[in-house]
């Protein structure tokens, strides 16, 4: 008897005890779009003396982490990204005027002598803090000679703030003031310019105790003027920080607030808990008791997917969410591919019984399956290899959530089913026949590949109309292709959007784009300070009543433009991955019509949107990937079973293989694809605005991509095999049984 149901039990309890263990022990990291905070993107720039480079990064990095501590940010995270961007997330922190100016201000700190005022066409002068244009001399002392700095007030010596700075030698700074000292109280040659970002922020004269010659000694001194407690303190931040060795340009910025993050994770809940219960009762529906297991399975995938989140300390973001949730349909094709496998066993060869057909059924399933998950598998990987910002924990919940469901469903559902099959009959579990719609498409059989020009001829017709749509309507980029800013305002009752218009042009954006969803105000706009937000938010606090900043999202021009190019590379190596991956498990003529099916679907989605004027931006990029992942899962399975059918049907036109493989296969797609816009329903329903967009467009894609694979991949694969001159694959050769020998075999 073989051991490998036992096994299969003791592996599946193990992975169970496992998953239960780590979600009850370990906390989920949440990104800032779930917990609230600013996320800032710099990119290093060359200066005059140093190339910015990785090297040059990474001590940029070792600086703005010294500021982001001394700013008391709780939970600090900053990390390279590529050669020249670090990207730094700092929860709680809602202002990004603050942490941009303070966190990423270059800080080229120098001391420089004063060399006295300057000519009226002195092109090098710059004014002091009364706008005196000064003539100064060389950098004597810069900032990487500071050792220490703080904000101090002392009323002994009078009101107001100021810094006190500890050089690292004494030498330098005594030089430089015991030079000044020589000169007259009162003239401006007396005087040291302190100077940030070629700014004089401080031109103190040297104090008439001091000696011609002698200077300050003790390597210590204070800088005074017109500071207050807040202006002090983030000055002595940037000087204690250190000077960047390179200059930094912020190219992109998120600020979420705490209470939409905690509406999307309620949203994400529900919709999460109403996708499970809905596919539970349709499979249970139609598998009856082998699809109530599977239901069990799906819970059980649920916790394995969250246990190997928070085990890879992987952050959760809301595509995230809309992945761990999506990826539910993914394990419910796996079980409605092993049970019409399971159907289609038991009726060939009812006297095996329900428990051979159901070993069976997982055996002859799993290439189907396997080949549907690795593709998934691939465009999570470039969803991670070429997305940005939240969508990259989309990519990677998405490739844990197809992992956990092969898990789910090719090892728990299994050994669930294993014990329990044979304790009822065949009506009850769920597999005693192939099902209404199967039975009805055997007794018709319809020719549906008779028509299969006319078939291309209609979705030749659809990327006509879907041309005409982009050529009409054109495309809505949101700003992380375009770059711009775009702000989210929550308001406390119903907003007239005409009044919200008036106010953002009153402020002085008359072509900022101003739109209402439910009870949220969206401005979008071009390349605006954090400054022109707050005015913005000012006027519409007068002109509609109070609102509360929500989000805030700020794209460079230059980084929108790789954006808008990774997106397009994204796409085009999703499709030629497809291609090869299908080439390789099939026939090159399979995988080029598979491929030109994923086109007709990408290009509808694409179509709908442009007509819809529906935002294109990274949420869609992650929904257009997950299109070509999901929708080429029908394809593997329809190409499967002809090519499991072909070699067996040598005598039969390639076409009829083609419409018999499309009629065995339609239970599964149409059972799958419900499984799916379960989901998705309850994630339009749910999800709100920020997850309404994805669920549409996989809506689309996925309906798109169920029509597709028997009305484009069919015909096409038709076409193409008629002028590949290839012959047709040669059947397997039977396995040979071994012959049970008479005798001892001895030889007298």
């Amino acid at each position: 008897m073989s051991r490998a149901p036992l096994w299969r039990a003791v592996a599946a309890l193990a992975v169970i005890a496992t998953s239960l263990l780590l979600a009850l022990t370990m906390a989920p990291r949440l990104g800032l779009d779930l917990r609230g905070g600013t996320q800032l993107v710099f990119e290093t720039k060359d200066s005059p003396t140093v190339r910015a480079d990785a090297d040059a990064t990474d001590r940029a990095l070792d600086v703005l982490r010294r500021r982001a501590d001394a700013l008391g940010v709780v939970d600090p995270t900053l990390v390279r990204s590529g050669e020249k961007r670090i990207i730094v997330e700092l929860p709680g922190v809602l202002d990004p005027r603050e942490a941009a100016e303070v966190i990423g201000k270059t800080a080229q700190l120098n001391f420089h002598p004063v060399l006295g005022p300057a000519g009226d066409g002195d092109k090098d002068a710059i004014a002091d803090e009364s706008g005196q244009k000064l003539k100064l001399g060389p950098v004597a002392l810069s900032g990487a000679g500071v050792t220490d700095a703080a904000a101090g007030t002392d009323p002994q010596l009078g009101p107001g703030w100021f810094v006190t700075i500890d050089f690292r030698e004494a030498g330098p700074w005594r030089e430089l003031t015991g030079k000044a000292a020589c000169e007259p109280i009162g003239d401006p040659r007396r005087r040291v310019a302190i100077v940030l970002d070629d700014e004089i922020i401080s031109s103190p004269q040297v104090n008439e105790t001091v000696t011609c010659g002698a200077g300050i000694p003790g390597g210590t001194t204070q800088i005074t003027g017109s500071f207050s407690a807040e202006e002090a303190q983030n000055l002595a931040v940037l000087v204690k920080g250190g000077s960047l060795p390179v200059p930094l340009e912020l190219v992109e910025q998120r600020t979420v607030g705490p209470t939409l993050g905690a509406d999307a994770i309620a949203a994400s809940a529900k919709a999460g808990v109403a996708g499970v219960i809905l596919t539970a009762v349709f499979i249970g529906l139609v598998y009856r008791l082998v699809g109530l297991l599977a239901a069990v399975a799906l819970a059980c995938y649920g916790l394995i997917s969250y246990a190997g989140l928070v085990a890879m300390g992987a952050t959760l973001t809301l595509p995230g969410l809309a992945g761990f949730v999506l990826a539910i349909g993914m394990a419910v094709d796996a079980n409605v591919l092993v049970f019409e496998r399971a159907r289609e066993e038991y009726g060939a060869a009812p006297r095996r019984g329900l428990k051979a057909a159901l070993d069976r059924g997982f055996k002859k399933a799993w290439s189907a399956v396997a080949d549907s998950n690795i593709t998934t598998l691939l465009a999570a990987g470039l969803l991670f290899w070429l997305a940005s910002g939240p969508v990259k924990g989309f990519g990677v919940t998405l490739a844990i959530g197809v992992l956990a469901s092969l898990i789910s469903a090719m090892l728990i559902t299994r050994v669930l089913a294993a014990a329990l099959i044979g304790r009822f009959g065949p009506g009850v579990s769920g597999l005693g026949s192939i099902g209404r719609v199967r039975t009805w498409l055997t007794r018709r059989n319809p020719d549906l590949m008779r028509a299969g020009r006319r078939w291309l001829a209609v979705a030749a017709g659809l990327l006509v109309l879907v041309g005409a749509g982009l050529v009409t309507r054109g495309l809505n980029y949101g700003v992380e292709f375009t770059g711009g800013r775009i702000v989210e305002f929550g308001t406390s009752r119903p907003v007239d959007v005409a009044a919200a218009r008036q106010a953002v042009s009153d402020a002085g954006f008359p072509t900022a784009v101003v739109q209402r969803s439910d009870d949220a105000i969206s401005v979008r706009t071009g390349q605006i300070t954090a400054d022109d937000v707050v005015r913005v938010e000012e006027a519409l606090d007068r002109r509609v009543g109070e609102v509360t900043k929500q989000r805030d999202e700020l794209v460079g021009p230059s980084l929108g433009a790789e954006l808008r190019r990774n997106a397009l590379i994204a796409l085009g190596v999703a499709l030629a991955a497809q291609l090869a991956y299908l080439a390789f498990r099939f026939r090159w003529t399979f995988g080029a019509a598979a491929v030109a099916a994923l086109f007709v679907d990408a290009a509808v989605v694409l179509g709908a949107f442009a007509w819809l004027g529906k935002p294109i931006d990274g949420v869609f990029l992650a929904a257009m990937l997950t299109i070509i992942g999901y929708s080429v899962n029908d394809k593997v399975v329809l190409f499967d079973r002809v090519r499991e059918l072909w070699p067996v049907s040598r005598g039969t036109p390639f076409r009829r293989v083609v419409n018999t493989a499309i009629l065995q296969t339609v239970p599964r797609t149409v059972n799958t694809g419900l499984g799916a816009l379960f989901i998705l329903a309850a994630l339009a329903v749910f999800g709100g605005d920020s997850l309404r967009d994805f669920a549409i467009a996989l809506l689309i894609g996925i309906v798109a991509g169920t029509l597709s694979s028997s009305f484009v991949a069919g015909p096409a694969a038709i076409e193409l095999e008629r002028r590949a001159g290839q012959p047709p694959p040669a059947p397997a050769a039977p396995r040979r049984r071994p012959v049970a020998r008479d005798g001892s075999g001895a030889v007298v």
